[in-house]
């Protein structure tokens, strides 16, 4: 496992995020994150924000995806995704990383 290599964001995920900004006076960045907590031991925390210094910054379709330095390593070789299912549409994460998931897809552990 390479931890040097920042995750990637599907065409998709940076096709919804534009549709999130559109008409924004200040578009936001997609800010995933990865905290201790959820029943797995580590969760994923997906929110709008602003870049901030040391954040790594992956951008597509004139939009951008921020992860920041504590993330980095934990999200290393993870696709960032958007899924529209018949239960709900969110973003996901495939993180090749996490040895196992929790059913929610937000908490998982190493």
């Amino acid at each position: 496992m390479e931890l040097n290599i920042p995750p990637r964001v599907t065409p998709r995920a940076f096709e919804r995020l534009a549709e999130i900004n559109a008409g924004a006076e200040t578009p936001k960045a997609l800010r995933v994150a990865v905290e201790g907590g959820g029943c797995s031991g580590f969760q994923y925390n997906i929110d709008l924000d602003l870049p901030a210094d040391g954040d790594t910054i992956l951008e597509g379709d004139g939009q951008k995806v921020v992860v920041d330095e504590v993330s980095l390593p934990f999200l290393a070789n993870a696709v960032i995704d958007f899924s529209e299912e018949l239960i709900g549409a969110r973003f996901t994460i495939e993180n090749p990383n996490a040895s196992s998931s929790c059913g929610c897809g937000v908490s998982f552990s190493m």
